[in-house]
């Protein structure tokens, strides 16, 4: 029996059987055992170097967005309204046959947006070069989930990424998995476990190799977020919904669509008129959790006009890395003005966290 055909028995079996206390212990052993076999059958199809060609795309600024949405949604249009691209536009599907970077800059931030071809169902197993974009999509720090309001299923795309392991608008679990040599496999939870217990817990790490050590679980995990932990390749990232051509249809009408995207984050926009864009420069650039860091030069005046942009909770060393490869090598102390300091110019070290809006001054070695 091929991987495919132990695959399709196995989800065949997880469809046919009702999910209730007495069968979520198979059934988690099942999903472990379809997370692992699709795992084995990537890496060969890896090895093998099927797929076809795909897209090369230079990573740039300081985050990259992903446009993800069906032929047709308008995509190429928003680009070249928010970021200094030009994509190709017309209303026929697949007008974008390529990845189209293009940068908007916003707060002192570059962010990199990049325009993919258009996903439809079935883009995970390879319909309409999916398998590439999907490629791509793993490589971004957040989505955007683009619909129109006639077309507004976006749990078809949302399944397509899960399907390519992104993870959207989650975080990892709270389960921390100690391998050792021997000892047996010993599973602790710190919370009540109402989804999954601790023997479906054992089997499925069995599952995945670990025979023994220790699993630590603090959050009342699923069988599928658990199998994430143990896949380990898993890309969660931050995700929003923007519903275009809203010109187009009444208020009344526009109502209807945003009650069906319940519980999304949706930012209604018109890309062709321009209509609804500034709160979607806005989100992009809250969601990524940007702040801003001053750098003040020993002896002189803090530079207050071209702010460093790092990532929210960064360190100084972080900041270092980001000034220069040899600064955290280098770094003696640095003194920091603004929230995190305990009083103006506090001498800190390497792991200290930054707050928006800090002063730094980096003060390293000259060997």
């Amino acid at each position: 029996m091929t991987i495919e055909d132990q695959i399709k028995a196995a989800e065949d079996e997880i469809q046919r059987t009702p999910y209730n206390k007495n069968t979520q212990h198979h059934i988690g052993k099942l999903k472990a055992k379809v997370a692992r076999l699709k795992e084995e059958l990537q890496l060969r199809q890896l090895k093998g170097g099927g797929g076809g060609p795909g897209y090369a795309v230079k990573k740039s600024g300081h985050a990259t967005v992903g446009l993800v949405g069906f032929p047709s949604v308008g995509k190429s249009t928003l680009l070249n309204q928010i970021t200094d691209a030009t994509s190709a536009v017309a209303a026929y599907d697949f007008t974008t046959l390529t990845v189209i970077p293009g940068v908007m800059e916003y707060r002192g931030a570059k962010i990199q947006i990049l325009d993919m071809p258009g996903l439809i169902r079935g883009a995970s197993k390879g319909r309409g070069r999916g398998r590439e974009v999907l490629s791509v999509a793993r490589s971004c720090d957040m989505i955007l989930l683009m619909v129109d309001v006639f077309e507004t299923n976006v749990q078809v795309l949302v399944d397509e990424l899960y399907v390519a392991n992104i993870r959207l608008n989650q975080r990892p679990a709270d389960v921390v998995v100690s391998k050792a040599n021997r000892g047996g496999l010993t599973v602790n939870p710190t919370v009540k476990l109402t989804l999954i217990d601790e023997e479906t817990i054992a089997d499925v790490c069995r599952e995945w190799g670990v025979l023994n050590g220790t699993v630590v679980v603090r959050e009342d995990v699923t069988a599928d977020r658990l199998i994430d932990v143990l896949a380990g390749n898993r890309n969660f990232m931050p995700a929003l919904v923007v519903l275009n051509k809203i010109d187009l249809v009444t208020p009344e009408y526009l109502k209807t669509v945003e009650g069906r995207l319940k519980g999304w984050r949706i930012l209604p926009i018109s890309a062709m008129n321009g209509a609804g864009l500034e709160p979607v420069r806005a989100e992009i650039y809250n969601s990524l959790r940007f702040m801003r860091v001053y750098l003040k030069p020993q002896g002189k005046e803090a530079d207050l006009r071209e702010p460093l942009i790092v990532r929210e909770g960064s360190t100084v060393g972080e900041v270092c890395d980001a000034i220069h490869r040899e600064f955290r090598r280098k770094l003696r102390y640095a003194n920091v003005w603004g929230e995190s300091a305990v009083f103006p110019g506090q001498k800190v070290g390497v792991n200290h966290v930054l707050r928006e809006g800090d002063v730094l001054t980096v003060v390293v070695r000259k060997q």
